[in-house]
C-alpha cells in the first residue's frame, strides 16, 4: 500500500489501484495521522482537529472512522487480531507504515539527502515530480492542514531551488531558464531564486539578460520592501561582470593516479569546512574520499599527511554521520599501524588527534571510548614535545572531546578551553580561538557563571566575523535563549513564554543550517522540557515534538504527563545509562527526577551516584544551549528517594 498526500489524499494498492477510504472525514483522519509522522495522536487532538465545534458524540464518530479505515487498509486482517497499520496506542492512534510508502515522507527524506550530498539529486528530482497539487488539497477548513500546507510548500520551494542549484553546480542548468523565470514571477520575494535565474541565463550565454535579472531583483527589493539585495546577489553580479571562474561548474581537483591530488583536495576541504553549512557537509565527504584515494597510492607518509591535515575545530560530542567518522578513524588507525611506533612524531600525533576528534563520545562502545581516550593522551604528549602550537591545539581539541568520561568535569574542560584560547591568541590561530571561546562559554554555562559565559559569547561572535564562521551566531543565539530560560525563574525575570519564544527562534536558526554535527534532532524539545521543569510544570506532550536521541530519558516524563504511570515506570527502568556527552548531566537529572516521582529507589541510587560529582553544575548547561536548572535540585530528589537523606 502507498499513501499520497501531496495533492488530494489517497491510498493505492501496490498494483496502483485505489483503496476506498470512505468520505472526507475518513480521509482527513488518515491525513492527520500521516502528518504526525508515525507518532501517536491523542483522541482529544484528533477530535479538535476534525471539528471546530465537536458534536456530542465526536469520539464515537472518530472510532467509526478509524474502524472503517482499518478495514480499508488491512482488508485481509483476520477477525479479532490486532491491527498493524492503524494502531491504538495509549490515548490515541498512530499510523505504522514504512516511510518510503508515503509520498510526503519520501519527499522530506529526499530533500534532507540532497542538502547533504549532490549525489542525491536524482532522488530529489523524483520526489518533486510526485507533487500533484497543494499538500492535503482536499482537506479544507482545517487549521492543522493549513499549517502543514504552508510548511510543506516552503520545503517544496526549497527543493525546487536546491535542484536548480545542484544542476547549475554540476555544469548543466541552461535549460532551467524558463522554469526559474516562472518561479521568480510566482515567488518574487525569494532572493535566492533571482540568483539562480541569473546563473541559468549566464550558463545559457545570456550575460546581458543575467545582469538585467539582477537589476530587476534590486529594483523590486528596493521599491517594494526598502531592502538592498543580499551579499550573494551582489557577489554574483560582480562575478558576472568580471567573468569570474567561480561561475564555471565545479571540477574534481584530483583523480586517482595524480599523486598530490588527495593532499590538495583535503586542504581545500579543510578551508571549506570553516564556512560551515553545506560546505562543511561536502568538505567532510571530500576529506574521506581524499583519505581513501591516498591509501590507494600506497604512500603511507602521504596518507598520514592527508588524514591529519583536516584539523577543523570540533565542538560537539555527537556526530551527524557516525559511519563516516568511523571510516575516518579506521583509516587513521590503519595508517598508524603502517607507520609504526618509530614513525615521524608529528604525523603520529596528527593521526592520533584525528582518532580522538572523530571518535565522538556519544557514539562509542566501551572499547572504542578507551582507545579514543588513549589516542587523545598520546597525541597531546607528542604535540607538547613537538613545540608546534598548531599541532597542540588540534591535540587539545581531541582531549576536549574525550573529556566527557563522567558528569561534573566542566572545570576540567574550562582549563582545556583556556589553553586552546591562549595558544590561539599567541600564535594567530583564529579558528581555534573561536573554539576556545565556545568551550569556555559551555564550561561557564555549566558552572552557572552566565556573565562569564556571555562575555565568551560576545568575543566568539566578534571572532566569527573575521574568520567567516557563520555557525557561531547560531550557537550563541541558543546560549542567550538558555539565559532567558534561567532568568525566567527570577522574581522580575522574563516570562516563561518569552523564553520558549527565544528557544523557538534559536531552533529556527538551527534548522536553516547544515553541518552542525549531532545538533539537529531533539534539542528544541529538550529545551522546552527543561523550561517546564524550571517552572514545576509537566513535560510537553505535543506529538509533533521530535525528541531525537534523547527519547529514552524524556519519554518516561512524557508518559507521566499523560497519567500513564505504569508505562512510565517500565520506560524508566528500561532506559539505558545516558551517553557520555554534553547532555549527560541533563539526562541523569531527568532520570533522577522521574525515579523520585515514581519511587524507583534502585534507579534513584544510580542517578545520585552519577550526579554526585556534578553537584555544583547546571543540568544541560554543559551544552551552552539549554538548562534544566541546578543539578543539586535533582540530586537532592534522587538522594531522598534513595534514602540517603
Amino acid at each position: 500500500m502507498h499513501i499520497d498526500v501531496l495533492g488530494a489524499v489517497r491510498a493505492l494498492h501496490d498494483d496502483g489501484t485505489p483503496l476506498d477510504l470512505g468520505g472526507p472525514r475518513h480521509r482527513e483522519v488518515l491525513a492527520r495521522l500521516v502528518a504526525a509522522g508515525g507518532r501517536m495522536v491523542p483522541t482529544d487532538t484528533l477530535v479538535d482537529d476534525l471539528w471546530a465545534e465537536p458534536p456530542a458524540r465526536a469520539v464515537g464518530a472518530l472510532r467509526t472512522f478509524v474502524a472503517a479505515l482499518r478495514r480499508a487498509v488491512e482488508p485481509d486482517r483476520p477477525p479479532r487480531t490486532p491491527p498493524r497499520v492503524l494502531v491504538t496506542e495509549g490515548p490515541g492512534y498512530a499510523l505504522r507504515v514504512p516511510r518510503d510508502t508515503v509520498d510526503v515522507h519520501r519527499f522530506e527524506d529526499a530533500l534532507a539527502r540532497a542538502r547533504r550530498t549532490p549525489d542525491a539529486l536524482p532522488g530529489l528530482v523524483a520526489a518533486l515530480a510526485a507533487w500533484r497539487g497543494p499538500a492535503y488539497a482536499d482537506v479544507t477548513g482545517s487549521t492543522w492542514a493549513q499549517r502543514e500546507r504552508i510548511r510543506l510548500e516552503e520545503l517544496r520551494l526549497e527543493g525546487v531551488e536546491l535542484r536548480a542549484r545542484l544542476l547549475l553546480d554540476s555544469g548543466s542548468g541552461a535549460e532551467l531558464v524558463a522554469e526559474l523565470g516562472a518561479h521568480v514571477t510566482e515567488h518574487p520575494w525569494r532572493e535566492p531564486a533571482w540568483g539562480l535565474l541569473a546563473r541559468a541565463l549566464h550558463r545559457a550565454g545570456r550575460q546581458a539578460d543575467a545582469l538585467a535579472t539582477l537589476r530587476r531583483a534590486r529594483t523590486m527589493l528596493a521599491d517594494q520592501l526598502g531592502l538592498d539585495p543580499g551579499a550573494d546577489l551582489r557577489r554574483l553580479e560582480t562575478d558576472i561582470l568580471r567573468g569570474s571562474a567561480t561561475l564555471q561548474p565545479a571540477r574534481a581537483v584530483w583523480t586517482a593516479g595524480v599523486r598530490l591530488g588527495p593532499r590538495t583536495t583535503v586542504e581545500l576541504a579543510r578551508t571549506l569546512a570553516l564556512a560551515g553549512g553545506d560546505a562543511l557537509v561536502h568538505s567532510r565527504r571530500d576529506r574521506l574520499a581524499a583519505a581513501q584515494a591516498a591509501e590507494r597510492t600506497g604512500d603511507i607518509a602521504l596518507t598520514a599527511r592527508v588524514i591529519g591535515a583536516y584539523d577543523v575545530p570540533a565542538l560537539w560530542s555527537r556526530a551527524d554521520d557516525p559511519e563516516q567518522s568511523r571510516a575516518v578513524v579506521a583509516a587513521a588507525e590503519r595508517t598508524l599501524t603502517a607507520l609504526g611506533t618509530e614513525g615521524p612524531a608529528e604525523l603520529r600525533a596528527r593521526l592520533l588527534a584525528t582518532v580522538a576528534v572523530e571518535s565522538r563520545s556519544a557514539d562509542l562502545s566501551e572499547s572504542e571510548r578507551r582507545r579514543a581516550g588513549q589516542a587523545a593522551r598520546e597525541a597531546e604528549a607528542l604535540a607538547r614535545e613537538s613545540g608546534d602550537p598548531a599541532l597542540l591545539v588540534f591535540a587539545l581539541n581531541g582531549a576536549f572531546l574525550q573529556s566527557f568520561t563522567r558528569p561534573g568535569l566542566a572545570a576540567a574542560r574550562d582549563t582545556i578551553g583556556a589553553e586552546i584560547l591562549g595558544l590561539a591568541a599567541r600564535h594567530e590561530l583564529p579558528t581555534f580561538a573561536v573554539l576556545g571561546r565556545l568551550i569556555r562559554l559551555q564550561s561557564a554555562s555549566a558552572l552557572g557563571d552566565l556573565d562569564a559565559a556571555a562575555a565568551h559569547a560576545e568575543a566568539a561572535e566578534q571572532l566569527a566575523v573575521s574568520t567567516e564562521t557563520p555557525l557561531v551566531p547560531v550557537l550563541t543565539g541558543w546560549f542567550r535563549a538558555r539565559v532567558t530560560a534561567a532568568r525566567s525563574t527570577e522574581p522580575d525575570g522574563p516570562a516563561a513564554a518569552t523564553a520558549a519564544a527565544h528557544y523557538r527562534a534559536a531552533e529556527h536558526a538551527l534548522a536553516g543550517t547544515a553541518g552542525m554535527p549531532g545538533l539537529h534532532r531533539g534539542l528544541f524539545a529538550l529545551a522546552l522540557l527543561g523550561l517546564r521543569l524550571l517552572h514545576g510544570r509537566p513535560a510537553p506532550t505535543d506529538p509533533a515534538l521530535d525528541w531525537g536521541p534523547y527519547h529514552p530519558w524524556t519519554h518516561p516524563l512524557v508518559l507521566l504527563a499523560r497519567n500513564r504511570v505504569e508505562e512510565a515506570r517500565t520506560a524508566l527502568v528500561r532506559a539505558p545509562e545516558p551517553p557520555l556527552d554534553h547532555m549527560q548531566e541533563a539526562l541523569w537529572c531527568l532520570t533522577a527526577h522521574t525515579a523520585a516521582r515514581l519511587g524507583e529507589r534502585p534507579v534513584a541510587v544510580r542517578a545520585a551516584t552519577a550526579l554526585s560529582a556534578a553537584r555544583t553544575e547546571h543540568a544541560g548547561g554543559a551544552s551552552g544551549l539549554l538548562t534544566l536548572g541546578p543539578v543539586a535540585r535533582y540530586l537532592a530528589e534522587a538522594e531522598e528517594c534513595a534514602g540517603k537523606r
